[in-house]
């Protein structure tokens, strides 16, 4: 890590926090609020409904003032919403308090590529975006096994605790950050006289970029699974033990911290398309062992969801770096604040379909969500492999360093 040390670690404070609270999100708000579940994921997907536009927003702003900044400026505002959570108690103040959470996060990882892209070089980002997705998950994997115990002893006063201890990492991600050089990939003076008339106009006509940001987006919608969905169809639709949401959120970070490497070294050599698409087919095969979890008896079942979610993981391994590493070759330098902010608008996005998609799903039918997921990731594997004909970067094979 060497003199990434700090950033390295504000990163990993991050996401311990966030993996104590997305494992329980649906969960806390039918512990501490009388709401429906439709209603919260109503109130969850409205609010990012309401921050989408401020990708647009963000993405100028790294370009101007520089990721580390809007880093810090983003666990800030992480911080205040999350606390906010402490006394909501209706639809509007979720919803109210989930757009400042939204903020700081578009802040924070709206920001980040551009780091990472800024502090590497080209040959070796799958291997950067895998070793942080790694640690990423490492952190998600020691916050689920405490989200786990939350959900053990099932009291609002412990799911209250989780809100605060997520809420004082990201003050820690914030401390660790400030003495974190402010690394740009184009410094200030030259990226002023680089830059090109029109701004965003220049990113939206970019079609062969769109056409990338179109194939995430279907990856994306497999992501939020493990959030807005495993927890409740576990826990409520298939009615399966409460340590198994923790156990499955841990199993699946464990997976990624320990097995990102080896995945980023098996896939090395190969064209990334074909590796976006092998990441859709994971999640397809994910899909369906939950669908049979559902016809098992309990203890079988379990297992099922286990070795389901392992697959499915699989699926955030192979894509992951992928993506990533290609949204970041494929932006110009001076703008590249820009493109990355419109990567971060699809999981905007994501975030506002898929918590009252999902949950829609789930009270129409036990498997009605899993025959959707499973067309929608199809559909991304054949995307995924026409994209090199557009977009060259996408027909490049992962590289190693």
């Amino acid at each position: 890590m060497g003199e990434h040390r700090r950033f390295v670690s504000a990163i990993v404070a991050d996401t311990i926090g966030s993996g104590l609270f997305m494992p329980i999100t649906l969960l806390y708000f039918l512990k501490v609020t009388d709401l429906t579940l439709v209603q919260i994921g109503s109130a969850l997907s409205l609010s990012a409904l309401l921050t989408m536009p401020a990708a647009f927003v963000i993405g100028s702003m790294v370009d101007r003032f520089g990721g580390r900044r809007m880093m810090l400026i983003g666990n800030i505002v992480q911080a205040a919403g999350m606390l906010a959570y402490l006394w909501v108690e209706a639809l509007w103040p979720v919803a109210l308090a989930t757009v400042l959470l939204n903020l700081g996060r578009q802040a924070f990882w709206g920001s980040f590529g551009n780091v990472v892209t800024a502090i590497t070089k080209p040959g070796e980002r799958e291997v950067w975006f895998g070793f942080l997705q790694a640690l990423r998950n490492l952190g998600y994997a020691v916050g689920g096994v405490l989200a786990g115990i939350a959900l053990q002893i099932d009291t609002e006063a412990a799911f209250k605790a989780v809100v605060i201890a997520n809420a004082a990492t990201f003050v820690l991600a914030f401390v660790l950050l400030l003495d974190v050089p402010d690394h740009r990939s184009v410094p200030a003076g030259a990226a002023d006289e680089a830059r090109p008339t029109g701004g965003w106009a220049i990113v939206l006509r970019d079609r062969a970029y769109l056409q990338l940001v179109l194939g995430q987006l279907t990856f994306v919608v497999g992501i939020m699974v493990l959030n807005f969905a495993l927890p409740v169809y576990a826990a409520e639709t298939l009615d399966l033990p409460g340590w198994l949401v923790g156990a499955i959120f841990t199993l699946n970070t464990i997976l990624v911290g320990l097995g990102q490497g080896l995945m980023v070294r098996w896939m090395t050599g190969r064209v990334r398309a074909r590796m976006m698409a092998l990441a859709q087919v994971f999640f397809v095969v994910g899909y369906a062992i939950f669908v049979l979890a559902g016809l098992l008896p309990v203890w079988v079942a379990v297992a099922a969801m286990l070795v389901g979610a392992v697959i499915y993981t699989s699926g955030e391994l192979a894509g992951g770096p992928v993506f990533s590493a290609t949204a970041a070759e494929a932006a110009p330098d001076h703008l590249r604040g820009r493109y990355l902010g419109l990567v971060q608008l699809v999981w905007g996005v994501g975030g506002t379909i898929t918590p009252v998609a999902y949950t829609w799903l789930l009270e129409h039918g036990t498997y009605t969500i899993w025959a959707v997921l499973g067309v929608v990731a199809l559909f991304g594997a054949l995307y995924a492999v026409r994209l090199p004909r557009v977009l060259p970067t996408a027909g490049e094979r992962v590289t190693a360093g």
